[in-house]
């Protein structure tokens, strides 16, 4: 059996020029059940967040709508001025209560909102800023028109789109240059295949929500178990170490609130799968 490891590289431009660790974090598990609300422990979240780029990390993935605007202000009081960091942030969903989630896509909310999250970062210009989702009561158009603002205005620097599809890049990318797409994507959820090549096409980075998940493929005794028991390593960490090998404009953002769990996660980073394991794994999600 070969040994032959071809890894993709381990860092990413973001719209061309901001570069960034490929391996993120997702900081949606910071607040309260339901996403919603302060952590049940402030300062062991922030002793989280402050571990990130001691362990590496330099792009955080957030949005104003993980509290409300807890996950910001916390991001804000542990890191700021983010020396070295790439803060993401997303705007279109609003809540009503814990694990309660709706699109509001009018313009002027928009443009409202990613002007709050520049208060609560306590930064003058978002590095990226996503739409969470398109908001299929207001025109597609009208909303990319307000990202175009964002940017026109210099308040943002770069702008993605969060659950979308080929045709939906290539409206927006009518209206202003898009540089990263979040879907949800995993081991076990290959929906948005087609969506991800696409995007390796173009150069844009691929944000995979929910990247931990394996279904039956983490079972005991799975193609997957095997090959984390050669590399001593966690399901976890192979699931991920797959994602970054599957291509190289894939940027996973695991979220947890778990101090042991976050130093787990960015192990995969370290993980080298051969190319047998990887084509084993492919095989059997597939």
């Amino acid at each position: 059996m070969s040994d032959s490891v071809s890894q993709p590289p381990a860092r990413f431009r973001v719209g061309g020029d901001l570069e960034i660790h490929r391996l993120g974090f997702g900081a949606m598990r910071i607040t309260g059940k339901g996403v919603w609300g302060p952590p049940p422990d402030h300062e062991a979240a922030l002793r989280l967040l402050r571990r990130l780029p001691e362990l590496g990390v330099d792009f955080i993935d957030t949005a104003d709508s993980y509290g409300p605007d807890v996950s910001e202000q916390l991001i804000c009081e542990a890191l700021h001025p983010y020396d070295g960091l790439v803060i993401a942030t997303k705007g279109g969903l609003v809540r009503a209560g814990p694990d309660q989630w709706s699109p509001d896509g009018r313009p002027d909310y928009l443009i409202a909102q990613a002007r709050k999250s520049l208060r609560k970062l306590g930064v003058e210009r978002i590095d990226l800023w996503q739409l969470h989702r398109i908001d299929p009561k207001v025109p597609r158009d009208e909303q990319f028109g307000a990202i175009r603002q964002l940017l026109d205005e210099g308040l943002v620097r770069h702008a993605g789109l969060s659950e979308v599809g080929v045709e939906d890049i290539e409206a927006a990318r009518r209206v202003f240059p898009v540089a990263t797409v979040q879907n949800r994507y995993n081991l076990a959820d290959r929906a948005s295949e087609h969506v991800l090549e696409h995007c390796e096409r173009l150069g844009i980075g691929f944000i995979p929500w929910y990247p931990l998940a394996a279904g039956s493929l983490a079972r005991p005794g799975s193609v997957l178990d095997a090959v984390a028991r050669r590399h001593g390593a966690s399901g976890g960490q192979i699931a991920l170490a797959w994602l970054l090998r599957r291509s190289p404009v894939m940027l996973p953002i695991p979220g947890t609130a778990s101090m042991e769990h976050l130093e787990q996660n960015m192990g995969a980073a370290s993980i080298r799968l051969s190319d047998e394991d990887f084509a084993a794994i492919e095989r059997a999600a597939r």
